[in-house]
């Protein structure tokens, strides 16, 4: 009887290529710890906090930490807390937490509903704010909303800690100001009073998708004019972005619809959109115009006002 062919060779390295790289895991237990702990291991580390975009980036083969810092028992970084004049978030808190924190919810509307179309429920109980800033991807969802709201970030190292805006925390596509050996504690977010925010997101489906535009908007409105305008959008630059042309054309203005579509043109000249898989360059600068425009609406109606044409 002939002998059955042994058929084509296996390659092990192709069938890995969705296994995780060997690893070293490390779990301090206090901030001090972890900070010890990072300068340590310096760069040969990755920050471990839900693991839901840097495991998947070790499986792919495009990282390859020497180690993983687990922050799971670091209680410092894990918490909402109302200070009075700000809410403040540690780095490590599930998205989870955030979508259901009624403070959040109720005074800081634009990153509650950011937070609540990002993913599925089984991500939000393992991603966390601080991860999702930190990978500096142009669609994260928490920067637009937190860029209006005025957040600021505090960033810890062994020498000390340091504040700066969330708009300057971003240098380009997976890039931020963090230094070596330095952290995302928290994110300072101050009460914004007698404003109005909303976060419109447009993607490929109506749920567990990234963005092909997103933005975030607040308003204030005095005597029927606007006294101050913010406006912030992500996957349209090489990082997020504030719509300056926008909240210029705006502020001083007069309310009404035909103010807000001719100001909204102006965004234009605040981003600089690619094509991609998910969008061609050309939609997503014209989607972006009709979301500045709908989003600034939608934040009016939440301060009562509803803008109708000049003149009316």
């Amino acid at each position: 009887m002939p002998r059955k062919s042994p058929g084509p060779k296996l390659d092990i390295n192709r069938v890995n290529t969705h296994i995780l790289p060997e690893f070293g895991y490390l779990a301090p237990a206090t901030l001090d710890e972890l900070l010890n702990t990072l300068r340590r291991v310096g760069g040969e580390a990755k920050i471990l906090a839900g693991g839901t975009d840097l495991l998947v980036r070790m499986k792919q083969g495009v990282l390859r930490p020497k180690y993983l810092v687990s922050l799971r028992r670091v209680k410092e970084l894990r918490g909402i807390e109302d200070r009075g004049d700000c809410v403040v978030i540690k780095a490590a808190t599930r998205l989870r937490d955030i979508e259901r924190s009624e403070v959040i919810r109720q005074y800081f509307t634009a990153l509650h509903e950011a937070v609540e179309w990002m993913g599925s429920v089984q991500i939000r109980n393992m991603a966390t704010i601080g991860g999702n800033l930190c990978n500096a991807s142009p669609a994260a969802d928490t920067a637009p909303p937190l860029m209006v709201l005025g957040a600021r970030l505090r960033l810890v190292s062994l020498s000390g800690v340091r504040e700066v805006p969330v708009e300057e925390f971003f240098l380009g596509p997976r890039k931020t100001v963090l230094g070596r050996g330095e952290l995302l504690k928290e994110v300072v977010i101050p009460y914004v009073r007698r404003a109005g925010t909303s976060y419109i997101k447009l993607g490929r489906r109506n749920a567990f998708t990234l963005s092909i535009v997103s933005v975030a908007t607040l308003v204030r409105v005095e005597d029927g004019v606007f006294s101050d305008v913010r406006v912030a959008l992500n996957s349209v630059a090489p990082k997020p972005v504030r719509a300056a042309s926008v909240e210029a054309a705006l502020k001083g203005r007069a309310v009404s619809e035909d103010v807000i579509r001719e100001a909204a043109a102006e965004v234009v000249k605040d981003i600089s959109p690619i094509s991609d898989v998910r969008a061609s360059a050309e939609y997503r600068a014209a989607m972006s115009q009709v979301l500045v425009k709908d989003s600034i609406l939608k934040s009016l109606e939440r301060l009562g006002i509803k803008a109708g044409a000049a003149g009316r």
